[in-house]
């Protein structure tokens, strides 16, 4: 694949005014990472040309079809957009451009074979790899910071809030360690997931055009798209695009929970955490808002709303879905950068948020006074608390080794 060379509006000009892009104006969280770029409607048109060429490669090592070779066209991907409406989708356009000043033996050697949703489904998966493979980096990155983290404050004592009130004791690193375990859970779900199916059943999943040959050419595609080989045609059964969104939640979630807390800690009558945002305010000067936070968690609460979009795609009738199939692609990509954002902006934070343990202590003087209690007994109910961070610094020990 190409590197992206803008945000989000992918070619322009043409005829094309900036106003017919998308370049998150209302989407803060992810305006301006890399996601977001891995994800424009640029790099997806890129990723069909890939597909299309791996596939002719593919052909060739089995001895099938003309021997022509798809070259780098530069691609109106606006023009592509407005021509997919009459075919349902911008594969057929794609497939045009492709063609364009080829001789007859080589625009036959085309997309030979396949199906538009071969096209689609295989250059999707080819960008959520990307994406995938950054979210994982950054995962990684973020555990780091969260390990180093609970073990600099295994020793910080704390107020635990339940359903929002000062319950009892608790250990800051405990907390931290909590986000971590999560972080954990995400990355294992999010490698679980990789390497993605490679598509390539043709017109009804039978492969027709190659014969018994049909699973070997899709294992050859595969292994030049950096995909997996599936047993048969997923052109029906969307579990895969069902699991890459449920780990894509699960990364919201994550980076969601540790948001989350640093909002309720960074408020001014709590005053123990600062997410390193300093958000300004344009109507209060005073005012420096957890901005990271807020876009972090508003990336945590789309993302269940998106998968249950997906979810209700996987009734595929027959051989090709009607609609469902369609229906999935948009809700796909906008999880892609959520998830990639969230992740981008947590290791934002984790790097620069700072806690104050003058306010925790006060704070807990204050729970300390309302149950009659003193210091030794708040030491006394966290004690035992490092058993539980180490459990979970060996964890991270395990699934990200040095």
């Amino acid at each position: 694949m190409s590197q992206p060379t803008d945000g989000s509006t992918g070619e322009q000009g043409r005829g094309e005014r900036l106003e017919f892009s998308d370049v998150g104006l209302l989407s803060p969280v992810w305006a301006g990472t890399l996601p977001e770029a891995l994800t424009s409607d640029h790099e997806i048109a890129q990723a069909m040309v890939v597909v299309e060429a791996s596939l002719q490669r593919a052909l060739r090592e089995h001895d099938m079809g003309p021997a022509g070779r798809i070259g780098t066209p530069a691609l109106d991907v606006r023009r592509l957009a407005r021509d997919a409406v009459q075919p349902g989708n911008p594969t057929l356009p794609l497939v045009s451009a492709l063609r364009e000043g080829m001789s007859d033996e080589d625009a036959a050697a085309v997309h030979h074979g396949a199906t538009s949703q071969d096209v689609v489904d295989s250059a999707l998966m080819l960008v959520a790899s990307s994406v995938l493979e950054r979210i994982t980096d950054e995962l990684v990155d973020l555990a780091r910071l969260l390990a180093d983290l609970a073990s600099e404050h295994r020793g910080t004592t704390c107020v635990a809030r339940t359903l929002t009130q000062q319950a009892i004791p608790t250990i800051l690193g405990f907390r931290v360690a909590g986000w971590l375990d999560g972080v954990l859970d995400a990355l294992e779900s999010v490698r679980s997931c990789l390497p993605l199916p490679v598509s390539l059943g043709g017109p009804v999943g039978t492969a027709v055009a190659y014969g018994s040959a049909g699973p070997a050419v899709a294992a050859t595609l595969a292994r030049e798209l950096g995909l997996a080989a599936p047993a048969i045609s997923w052109h029906t059964n969307r579990a895969p695009v069902l699991h890459l969104a449920a780990c894509l939640t699960e990364v919201g979630n994550a980076c969601g929970s540790i948001a989350a807390d640093l909002l309720l800690m960074s408020q001014t009558e709590v005053g123990e955490a600062d997410d390193g945002s300093a958000g300004r305010s344009s109507a209060m000067a005073h005012k420096a808002n957890p901005t990271r936070s807020v876009l972090v968690v508003s990336a945590a609460r789309q993302l269940p709303g998106l998968l249950a979009t997906i979810a209700s795609c996987g009734l595929g009738s027959s051989e090709r879905p009607a609609g469902d199939w369609h229906a999935e692609w948009q809700p796909l990509r906008t999880m892609l950068r959520l998830a990639g954002a969230a992740v981008e902006r947590t290791v934002d934070i984790a790097e620069q948020m700072s806690f104050d343990v003058e306010a925790m202590q006060r704070n807990l003087g204050t729970l300390l006074s309302a149950l009659d209690r003193d210091d030794a007994w708040a030491a006394e109910q966290t004690a035992h608390v490092g058993v539980w961070i180490d459990r979970v610094l060996a964890r991270h020990a395990s699934v990200c080794p040095s």
